[in-house]
């Protein structure tokens, strides 16, 4: 599908069942003057193909179908509107807003960037597996990371290149990052609402085309991912791709026409079985993609291998419930599910979904088959309820340090599956999650109405920056406290660029729409001994296998592989759960025994460690010994 290079020329396919025409709209080398339309001659069942002899890479074009325009049929062609091939790997300029992409039947051609035809980069064998089982995933946005990084060129900053310099590579090494999860770098526009207030989309989760590297991030094209993956491979790191496939951004029936839409509105977008002409919104962004039907399928499976053919280790899938949708509802065999995991290629690769969309039934957390891992968002709010001091919360965390059965033992997958966080890009950071009670969303142009009304969030006894020495003192003990419990855990933590030093998106827990210097990482003010103790956390989970086994706990064998306890040593009953403050996990296996001490309660409590010798490993917050400092997590092995 899309462009093939051959040795004679250059080989076009397109899908497109209800259009009547499919004409290639070519480009001089600037992509600047249209020299010809050509429209494909042959067509075998719903794809429409044609030769182009002694064409070659570099080639720009564009396509346009004719078809009817029935929109309550779900019917919208357009020949006025150039379109993106969705299969092209290359374009020579980002997306633009411009209402005219919403106009039936005003020409587009000046505001549709051009397909370029290349040759991809050969890519060494077996490279996208190197990197192995994620242990420490690292999710980062490429602009905002390097776009102040004193480390990075400024010619260089704002692209995947730039995360290549050493500096950043070494940091992430002595961070103890196995994975760096990118968020979108597919091409995207922003949302038609954002250019009139000033605002651009600053995280990528609104694409045009799922092949191609948007030209801000990768001006180089394909290569400059395949040297990125490459790079970080002799590291020891592995790439995974954030991936939408839930919408583009052709948006609800006022929106775009650029791709899909202009391509075959009704089969590429799911419609109301009663209502052909509507929509169905279950990502929130004005339609669905339509992924239960065949030629989706194959866009996004074509898609998927395209990318680790670059060396990606894999993908995490943004609003994944959208992934099992079929008509009926979702399923774990809908048909997207069953050709990745019969795919020799992709099954191998590592699969991350995000389990839940907006529409009925759609949070879908633990349901997901093997070999799928899931973003564990009950991990997020439960540690986060118990370290905001909501009552009963004991029990709910010691599930969670324990690695989540109850959300995938059923399904016969261990605490792997769990991809534990505290914060991530959509939400609070770590930091602003002590320091306010309440979002302060205002800067997005909403009035504040965006963006999650619960995070569970808490502010140490001011809202926002706070010049009181024992609020600040509070504030960072807190974050420690949080990141030793994160690391602690049974499951794979995954930390987002920045709250390892203290970022701040100033009470947003929506900044999608922040792209400037006021949201993009400050590293000159980073807390570099915050960053010291997630690299210290990271080296014991590696140094120490029993926190990060694959398997759920179950208090047998002799001695039990776990044991609950109170700080004073004795066993936890049943009833005492709910009234707990401070609890403790003592783990025997893997030729040792480590406990876990935790203790959210305002003051320091007595510690009894077990009988035998102990050493300390690791306390969050200094105390003297015999004691469990107040807000803190400890870690101590025997012998």
């Amino acid at each position: 599908m899309g462009a093939t290079l051959t040795p004679e020329g250059v080989e076009f396919a397109v899908f497109s069942r209800h259009g009547e025409r499919v004409t290639l709209c070519l480009f001089d080398e600037a992509g600047e003057r249209e020299t010809a339309r050509l429209p494909l001659p042959g067509r075998s069942g719903d794809i429409y193909h044609g030769w182009l002899p002694r064409a070659g890479a570099g080639l720009r074009y564009g396509l346009r179908v004719e078809g009817p325009w029935q929109p309550e049929q779900g019917h919208r062609f357009d020949a006025a509107k150039l379109l993106v091939d969705p299969y092209a790997t290359l374009i020579d300029r980002p997306f633009r807003w411009d209402p005219r992409l919403a106009q039936h039947g005003t020409d587009t051609a000046d505001l549709v960037p051009r397909c370029v035809v290349e040759a991809l980069p050969l890519v060494a064998a077996g490279r996208a597996n190197a990197s192995g089982t994620p242990s420490f995933i690292y999710e980062l946005a490429v602009k905002s990371f390097t776009m102040r990084h004193p480390g990075v060129p400024e010619r260089l900053r704002g692209t995947l290149t730039a995360l290549r310099e050493p500096a950043i590579i070494d940091r992430l090494v002595r961070l103890g990052v196995s994975h760096v999860e990118l968020m979108p770098v597919a091409a995207w526009m922003d949302e038609r609402h954002l250019p009139p207030l000033g605002l651009a989309n600053a995280w990528g989760y609104n694409p045009v085309n799922v092949f191609a590297l948007d030209p801000r991030l990768a001006p180089g094209g394909a290569a400059d991912l395949a040297a990125l993956c490459g790079a970080y491979a002799e590291a020891g790191i592995g790439i995974i791709l954030d991936i939408v496939f839930n919408h583009t951004a052709e948006s609800d029936e006022f929106g775009a026409t650029i791709g899909l839409r202009g391509l075959d509105n009704a089969v590429y977008y799911r419609h109301a079985l009663d209502d052909p002409g509507r929509l169905i919104n279950d990502t929130g962004c004005g339609h669905t993609l339509a992924l239960d039907r065949a030629p989706v399928v194959r866009m996004a499976m074509d898609a998927l291998r395209h990318w680790r053919g670059l060396g990606v280790a894999g993908f995490r899938f943004d609003l994944g419930t959208v992934m099992g949708r079929t008509d009926t509802g979702f399923s774990p065999d809908a048909p997207l599910f069953a050709a990745m995991l019969q795919d020799a290629e992709l099954s191998q690769a590592i699969l991350i979904a995000e389990p839940w969309d907006i529409g009925p039934g759609g949070y879908r957390l633990g349901q997901f088959p093997a070999p799928f891992a899931e973003w564990n968002g009950r991990y997020r709010d439960d540690v986060r309820r118990f370290w905001r001091g909501d009552a009963g919360m004991a029990g709910a965390l010691a599930t969670r340090l324990a690695g989540s059965s109850d959300l995938f033992a059923a399904r016969h997958r261990g605490p792997g599956a769990s991809i534990d966080f505290l914060a991530a890009h959509d939400g609070f950071t770590l930091a602003d999650l002590v320091s306010y009670a309440a979002k302060h969303n205002e800067a997005n142009g909403e009035d504040n109405r965006d963006g999650d009304n619960d995070s569970h969030s808490w502010n140490n006894g001011a809202e926002g920056p706070s010049d009181d020495p024992a609020i600040r003192a509070a504030r960072a003990r807190d974050i420690r406290a949080l990141l030793a419990t994160l690391f602690l855990s049974r499951g794979v933590p995954m930390l987002t660029a920045g709250d390892e030093f203290g970022r701040t998106q100033h009470g947003n827990n929506n900044a999608y729409a922040q792209d400037n210097e006021g949201f993009w990482l400050d590293w000159e003010n980073a807390d570099d001994s915050l960053t010291g103790v997630v690299a210290e956390l990271a080296r014991l989970r590696r140094e120490h296998p029993s926190l990060s086994a694959d398997r759920f706990l179950t208090g047998a064998g002799e001695p039990p592989d776990a044991l609950w306890l109170k700080p004073d040593g004795t066993a936890i009953g049943d009833g005492e759960w709910g009234g707990l403050d401070a609890l403790c996990l003592l783990l025997n296996g893997g030729g040792e025994s480590l406990l876990i001490a935790i203790n959210r309660g305002q003051e320091a409590v007595p510690l009894r460690l077990p009988a035998g010798r102990w050493e300390r490993l690791m306390l969050s917050s200094e105390g003297p010994d015999g004691q469990l400092p107040a807000r803190s997590v400890g870690l101590w092995r025997q012998g």
